[in-house]
């Protein structure tokens, strides 16, 4: 790793983390045995001190023990969490709503809720006809869900913005929307919001801007490598082939 560099810091796996720097674009390290403090200090412990006094971003997601060990670890580091993630939990919400309204209901209303859980969750652009043509019933037949879908669209815009002022100001609107909705898990989710937004605002600093799309190839390459790698007793061999999976045709 560069003396000036950055560094994605994991999404726990089954059983090991991994790490990258983003700005050689090249996995560096994968260890560990769970998704603790202690798993992710044996990075920082190999790495050494002068290399982590190196980094001056981590890109992460939102798991505690992953935060608190990089702040400990590297306390000159700002820390980022990539907008995957942050999605990830605002889906969770909606899935949250969505589940509590099918509870509620009964007989012909809870129609155009059952097994439409994917078809809320996914991006509008990504859905087939029939998705969409689904989609567009369920938050007809279903006011708090319309209100929920529409939350998190409103949501995504966040990442448009260039500055951090303005990506606040729609974060604060978006609070607004939210006001007398009663949808406590989006309350949940912005209180979470508001108690990291300093780790969500790094993304609006011109030296911060790193190629998160670059992470989550990482994560599906590494899936493969395991799907593949099914009933190999060998992890050392495992690890390997997930280090070097990033490098350069000789």
């Amino acid at each position: 790793m560069s003396v000036e560099s950055s560094a994605w810091l994991p999404t726990g796996y089954e059983v090991e983390q991994a790490a990258s720097d983003l700005l050689r674009r090249r996995l560096i390290w994968f260890g560990g045995t769970d998704r603790s403090e202690a798993s992710l200090a044996l990075f920082f412990h190999e790495l050494g001190p002068k290399q982590c006094r190196g980094i001056y971003l981590a890109v992460m997601d939102m798991w505690k023990p992953f935060r608190n060990a990089t702040l400990e670890q590297t306390p000159g580091a700002s820390i980022l969490f990539d907008k995957f993630h942050v999605i990830a939990h605002l889906g969770e919400a909606l899935d949250q709503v969505r589940q509590s309204e099918y509870a509620r209901l009964t007989g012909k209303d809870r129609q155009f809720i059952k097994g439409q859980k994917y078809t809320l969750l996914s991006h509008h652009a990504h859905l087939t006809r029939d998705g969409r043509r689904f989609l567009a019933k369920l938050l007809q037949g279903n006011k708090r869900l319309n209100i929920a879908y529409l939350l998190k669209e409103f949501f995504g815009q966040l990442w448009n913005y260039q500055s951090e002022a303005w990506a606040r100001r729609c974060f604060e609107n978006w609070k607004q929307a939210l006001k007398w909705q009663r949808l406590q898990p989006h309350e949940k989710f912005a209180r979470m919001i508001d108690r990291y937004w300093d780790s969500i605002a790094a993304d609006y600093k011109p030296q911060n801007k790193v190629p998160l799309g670059f992470v989550e190839g990482v994560n599906n390459k590494i899936r493969v490598l395991q799907r593949r790698a099914y009933g190999l007793r060998d992890e050392e061999y495992l690890r390997l082939k997930i280090l070097t999976c990033m490098l350069p045709e000789i």
